[in-house]
């Protein structure tokens, strides 16, 4: 194996496994309020069209490196959908149960 080849596969486990932890916190606890949507979904963009140019390379660390951080955006910007459209759910639900509850109790007055 050459010099740049191992170097590439040693940058790449780096750069994946640094990314780990923050992946593994935000699945397990669906907690990504620490994130804005404009930011997940412009990675996401500059992700995909990336794949336009890293595809003509050659195979190698590099394409396993880009399609963990596709597959990593992607979780994360789903987490954050998904978070926000609970949070617009919950809050829908808590304003009509006050609403019932409101005219419930204007009811026996």
């Amino acid at each position: 194996m050459q010099l740049p080849y191992l170097a590439g596969l040693f940058a790449t486990i780096l750069f994946a496994a640094s990314n780990l932890p923050m992946l593994r916190k935000a699945i397990r606890s669906g907690d990504v309020s620490s994130y804005s949507l404009g930011s997940l979904v412009l990675i996401n963009v500059g992700n995909v069209t990336y794949t336009a140019y890293v595809f003509t390379l050659p195979a190698g660390p590099i394409w396993a490196l880009h399609a963990f951080y596709l597959f990593a955006a992607a979780i994360m910007l789903t987490l954050y959908l998904r978070a926000t459209a609970r949070a617009r759910r919950d809050a829908t639900t808590t304003h009509r149960f006050a609403d019932v509850a409101g005219h419930m109790s204007n009811r026996g007055s």
